[in-house]
């Protein structure tokens, strides 16, 4: 009967945490595959400035979306723990602590790189007594300075993905290619990291490869968490 009891609640529990899942992608999603690559000029000071202040709304949104996708991934971490606790607790407790690093406290910390970008540019009074083409380089600084801190809290997240695949196949709540799926997108993401700082110039099939495979673990999960939540069972 306790059994059962689990079972049904962890169901519910992976069909919650699905959604929240997806509304993280979607907000993720759009602030940095839309809002960010689409203003930000790589090297383009002047650009990337002209950009922003003249979408200011768009990445203003940009910044909320990214945030809600934070505190949204914070609930996440205590959920999966929750759920994945019972197959191995310690190893539960820091694939949790390492998302809550990755995003809710890096990920969240780095906004300020993001709004700093807008903020030099035109609400500092005091920033007007410098020349503008030095506070759009400041600008594009803060930005490049948001993409390195995006890349460490990849790395967290990263091994984070690599332990959650290992509990999802441990389990057996989900089909095991899941598990298998989540560990390729946490070797994704930690090949962008490592790469990008120890072999710079191979940013763009480096991201390529993390959106690929982020794609085909995280998004293939959420998708069957929200539908399915967890696999029946027969205890």
């Amino acid at each position: 009967m306790k059994k059962l009891e689990f079972n049904s609640m962890t169901k519910s529990q992976v069909r919650f945490t699905g959604f929240l899942y997806l509304l993280v992608i979607i907000c993720a999603g759009f602030s940095q595959g839309y809002v960010r690559a689409n203003l930000v000029v790589a090297g383009n000071g002047a650009a990337t400035a002209a950009n922003i202040l003249s979408n200011e709304g768009l990445f203003r949104i940009g910044l909320v979306a990214d945030l809600i996708a934070f505190l949204l991934d914070a609930v996440i971490s205590v959920l999966f723990y929750r759920m994945l606790k019972p197959y191995g607790q310690s190893l539960a407790l820091v694939s949790s602590s390492l998302r809550l690093l990755a995003h809710p406290a890096i990920g969240t910390l780095n906004l300020l790189n993001h709004y700093m970008a807008l903020h030099v540019l035109g609400e500092a009074g005091f920033m007007q007594a410098f020349e503008p083409a030095l506070l759009e380089a400041l600008s594009l600084f803060f930005m490049d300075a948001h993409r390195y801190g995006y890349l460490l809290a990849g790395g967290f997240f990263g091994i984070h993905c690599l332990l959650l695949g290992v509990l999802l196949i441990r389990s057996g709540l989900i089909p095991r290619v899941f598990g298998f799926m989540m560990m390729i997108a946490g070797i994704g993401y930690l090949m962008e990291t490592f790469g990008d700082f120890l072999f710079p110039g191979n940013e763009h099939w480096l991201a390529w490869v993390v959106g690929l495979s982020a794609a085909l673990g995280e998004v293939e999960l959420t998708l069957y968490m929200l539908i399915k939540g967890v696999k029946k069972t027969s205890h």
